[in-house]
């Protein structure tokens, strides 16, 4: 890898921030575009117009919604596969007790790929007051395909995940993930939330106009109806810490051969439409790149080929939910693979 790409990526992702921001898809954002040995940090606009009037940099903690789903689950899923804690073959339904429910033959790659048939709707305010565990209402809701048949981006089958490691290890997901995960690679601002609201960390949506925003507590509505901790949404973390995530993707030899044969399997591709799907991580057509993006306005890149990466934070929402031109952004970056 040439410090010549480098410099001219980190130019063209500035430029396309710098639309981003002026369109109005983000009041700001922060970028590091790298290498295994080099970096560029890339910050534009604001954090929170009236609110936080600081540019966002590296260390500014953000709500990265479905990014959870990478830096959380889809780890502390392959550690239990490298132990043999975890069959991704198994139906789920064996590990919670419940084998007899319409959801309980679905399997962890099934979930992975977003192939379950789970029901997409999440909607977990349908369940309060039920005095049922959260597990076996998922379970218990019919399919909406049969298992392994089609693609359909689901979340439902991620907080199944988050659950599910949580009764194989018998520890609080937050707790696990920062003791498994993101101590041992480096990423010590990561956690889930509830943050305090400062100028450390950036607000979301404001949902009624006139009140204070979503601010250090997580954006996703379901992710909230269970304490903010979960399988497919809670996250914060800084532009830094998925930087150093990236660079443990890109660097790491996988001594523990369990580990490094599930992310050979991660990057196959197991579904897919318009996009390709792994084991949680998109990829390009030709494999090359793996990425993923949050709903709230984060986005990750890996390029394998160029043993290098981009990240991208912003709280696009905090504008709106539209999130006009963030589209169009992701699928510039991800043409970077191409230079």
């Amino acid at each position: 890898m040439t410090g010549k790409w480098l410099d001219l990526a980190a130019e063209s992702v500035s430029s396309w921030l710098d639309e981003l921001v002026a369109s109005g898809g983000a009041p700001g954002a922060v970028a590091i575009v790298g290498t295994v040995e080099r970096t560029r940090v890339l910050t534009h606009g604001v954090i929170a117009p009236g609110l936080v009037d600081l540019p966002p940099h590296e260390t500014v903690l953000f709500d990265i919604a479905s990014l959870t789903k990478i830096v959380a689950t889809w780890v502390g899923v392959g550690q239990a596969v490298a132990a043999n804690d975890l069959d991704l073959d198994t139906p789920v339904g064996e590990y919670f007790g419940e084998e007899s429910l319409p959801g309980s033959v679905v399997t962890t790659r099934q979930i992975l790929s977003h192939t379950s048939g789970l029901m997409a709707a999440t909607r977990f305010d349908r369940y309060v007051g039920s005095g049922r565990d959260l597990v076996e209402l998922i379970l218990s809701e019919p399919l909406d395909t049969p298992p392994g048949a089609s693609y359909r981006y689901v979340n439902r089958g991620f907080v199944l995940l988050g659950l599910l490691l949580e009764r194989l290890y018998k520890r609080p997901l937050d707790q696990l993930m920062s003791e498994r995960v993101w101590q041992p690679w480096s990423m010590n601002d990561t956690s889930f939330g509830p943050l305090a609201a400062s100028p450390a960390v950036a607000p979301t949506e404001t949902r009624l106009p006139g009140t204070r925003p979503v601010w250090g507590v997580v954006h996703d509505e379901n992710a909230a109806q269970m304490g903010g901790v979960a399988g497919h949404a809670g996250v914060f973390t800084t532009a830094r810490d998925l930087a150093a995530f990236c660079r443990r993707v890109l660097t790491d030899d996988w001594t523990d051969t369990g580990f490094a044969r599930y992310v050979e399997q991660s990057i196959q591709v197991h579904a897919g439409g318009d996009e390709h799907r792994g084991l949680a991580w998109l990829l390009s057509d030709d494999g090359r790149t793996m990425y993923h993006h949050g709903f709230t306005g984060s986005s990750i890149f890996v390029f394998k080929e160029k043993a290098a990466y981009v990240t991208v934070l912003s709280n696009a929402v905090y504008n709106s939910r539209d999130r006009r031109g963030l589209a169009a952004l992701r699928q510039n970056i991800k043409g970077l693979a191409e230079r």
